[in-house]
């Protein structure tokens, strides 16, 4: 089986939502014509046909031997909405999930998208999501309006996730200064692993990954720069006091314990994380249907490591299956 657990589905009430709410996203054009979304000038989204379109993604599923689809929304999620529209805004897109995957048991599961900026409502939606919808975890993003995952007012939501034995999705955001990334399309191309590795050093260093250890989380772009700063980060831990404040073993210790998924592509990162985390914490991805992203190299990528079968196996399924909710 082969289980793509890294891509994006958008129904169409989803960019209506996004065109009615007054917020810092803008709806633009690239030199090509390609309608695009802006976050305060800076362009991280190209609209492309199948975001919306079910008949092609299967379509495409078909014709690469993808069995199944895990489907959540990337940037901007809900968070284009404030906190007293996050929680219909979350309830309205899970819907739409969940009437899509009812539609295609057998081809669809989803991540729910949760109203973080409304810490009742968030925990409601989740159980909502996880308990009747039977979603399979939800996405967050690497900040949310600027603010970091390790805010006080975020760890409620975090507490009842480990409960939950939760596996949730970290997907990358524009980082809270978008300025340095208007050009060149450098918000997806540098921003984005450039904020996912923030994130994650941060929830390292903040205690969380060490006291709320039962939440699966799984780091979009193979973790950003994480694996090749894992070196780096355990020596910030060895040399200066304010590294070892919250945690009592070096960072890598907690890092490896997450889960990757394989949107990179490149032969070279993919050996390179199976032999520092190992095929058990790496899952498949292909960020489809984005510019970015490639359904082709999602599988070719791992077909063509020099790695046993059973390793690839695992790669494309057997890892995401084991820390899925509600499979």
């Amino acid at each position: 089986m082969k289980l793509d657990l890294h891509t994006h589905y958008y129904p169409e009430i989803f960019f209506q939502m996004l065109r009615d709410t007054p917020s810092e996203f803008s709806f633009a054009k690239d030199p090509t014509g390609r309608t695009i979304i802006t976050h305060r000038g800076a362009r991280f989204f190209g609209i492309t046909a199948p975001m919306s379109d079910p008949n092609k993604r299967l379509e495409d599923m078909d014709r690469v031997g993808i069995d199944v689809e895990v489907i959540s929304l990337s940037t901007p999620n809900i968070f284009f909405a404030d906190e007293t529209r996050q929680p219909e805004v979350a309830r309205t897109l899970n819907d739409a999930y969940a009437e899509l995957i009812s539609k295609h048991p057998t081809r669809f599961k989803g991540f729910a998208s949760i109203p973080m900026d409304a810490p009742a409502a968030a925990l409601d939606e989740l159980h909502r999501a996880i308990d009747e919808l039977k979603l399979n975890g939800v996405v967050l993003l690497s900040n949310i309006k600027g603010r970091a995952l390790t805010s006080p007012a975020y760890r409620p939501f975090f507490e009842e996730a480990n409960r939950m034995n939760l596996c949730i999705f970290l997907h990358p955001m524009l980082p809270a200064n978008p300025e340095p990334y208007t050009e060149y399309v450098l918000g997806p191309l540098v921003g984005f692993p450039l904020d996912t590795t923030l994130a994650v050093a941060r929830m390292c260093f903040d205690g969380m990954l060490r006291e709320l250890p039962n939440i699966r989380w799984v780091i979009g772009h193979l973790g950003g720069a994480i694996p090749y700063l894992m070196e780096r980060l355990d020596s910030g831990y060895r040399d200066f006091a304010e590294c070892r404040v919250k945690i009592d073993q070096p960072p890598s210790t907690y890092l490896k314990r997450l889960y990757y998924d394989t949107v990179t592509f490149s032969s070279y990162n993919l050996r390179m994380a199976r032999d520092l985390v190992g095929v058990d914490h790496m899952v498949m991805g292909s960020d489809y249907p984005h510019l970015l992203g490639s359904i082709e190299r999602s599988v070719s990528s791992i077909q063509e490591l020099g790695i046993p079968e059973y390793e690839k196996g695992k790669i494309f399924s057997e890892t995401a299956l084991s820390i899925l909710n509600n499979v």
